[in-house]
């Protein structure tokens, strides 16, 4: 069995990767190992005439900092360590893996396919190529649909 001590969570801290982050508790609380919670931020590059690059609109590390120690764990004593790094976000994850010397990565994907996928990347991929531990990933759960008018006559 590999023994799992770290757990590294990587989050862009939308609704999308709640499903990821209790993957990451569940694995913390089972192994009795510590979580490592980390958001990755970067500056926008500058645009034609700029000389210093500003944030994203209504992103500021701060609020961004705040929101991210609002993430807890559901599981009592689950040991979390909150991280928020700027920079690339698939080079910053691994360095963080290394630094915090992560057994496991347990990370959300967009499941980006085709042109998207093409023109923005993958973080997940990136991450998973290069990696030195093991590295989970998971997409959101889809909202169940809704039956259709004619099942529910049905019933």
């Amino acid at each position: 069995m590999l023994p799992i001590r770290t757990v590294l969570h990587p989050t862009d801290l939308l609704q999308r990767s709640e499903h990821a982050f209790h993957l990451a508790c569940a694995f913390a609380r089972d192994y009795g190992a510590r979580l490592v919670v980390v958001h990755v931020w970067s500056m926008p590059p500058p645009t034609l005439g700029e000389v210093v690059p500003q944030p994203n609109s209504g992103y500021y590390p701060a609020a961004t900092e705040e929101k991210l120690g609002r993430l807890r764990p559901t599981s009592p004593g689950v040991r979390v360590e909150y991280r928020l790094e700027e920079g690339n976000a698939a080079d910053t994850i691994l360095r963080v893996a290394k630094e915090a010397k992560a057994d496991l990565i347990v990370m959300g994907t967009h499941g980006r396919t085709g042109l998207r996928r093409l023109l923005r990347g993958s973080i997940a991929e990136q991450v998973v190529r290069r990696a030195t531990c093991p590295v989970v990933t998971t997409r959101s759960p889809f909202p169940e649909a809704e039956p259709s008018a004619s099942a529910a006559t049905t019933r």
